[in-house]
């Protein structure tokens, strides 16, 4: 049943996100507002794969404070195809380019709540391009054996949401 949206009002707005609250009417005639948080724009991320092992970064996030690995991800540019900014990100985040991608999924990632979308995509090998510009991003960056990145996933220390999709969506359709 499709919901019928009388309209929204911004609440707070940033370069990063924004926070609207939605008149919105459900069938049946229950009328009230719903909040929607409105992402910066979509996000790319790639599952790099070279000689039997997946290219991760171990990271801290100060919003759950939790540690964690992580594929290689970040933000769309405007005007950017999804490709390029899931390569230009690897290469920032990792100082490795990857090899050609393959698309595996796109999809939004709390579509209850957030528009925000993710672009997933697959890389067969890499090259070492340098050192990373992104400093911050990572306290270290692996390649992690296959067999590894399935034990850190059934342990969940692979706690974040893109990078479990993507991760379990290449063992599902056997990319990994």
């Amino acid at each position: 049943m499709r919901w019928l949206v009388h309209g929204e009002r911004e609440i707070y707005s940033s370069e990063w996100v924004s926070l609207g609250l939605a008149d919105v009417e459900i069938p049946g005639g229950e009328r009230f507002e719903h909040h929607v948080v409105h992402a910066r724009g979509p996000a790319a991320g790639t599952v790099v794969v070279r000689d039997g092992a997946v290219l991760l970064l171990y990271r801290h996030r100060f919003i759950t404070d939790s540690w964690g690995w992580e594929i290689p991800a970040g933000g769309v540019e405007s005007g950017e195809e999804f490709e390029d900014a899931a390569r230009r990100e690897c290469i920032e985040e990792t100082g490795w380019a990857p090899g050609p991608l393959t698309p595996l999924t796109s999809y939004y990632y709390a579509n209850g709540l957030v528009d925000g979308q993710f672009h997933l995509f697959i890389a067969d090998g890499a090259e070492h391009v340098g050192d990373p510009v992104d400093v911050a991003e990572a306290e270290r960056i692996e390649w992690v054996p296959i067999p590894e990145v399935r034990r850190l996933v059934e342990a969940g220390e692979i706690p974040d949401g893109l990078s479990l999709t993507a991760l379990l969506w290449s063992f599902t359709f056997d990319h990994l």
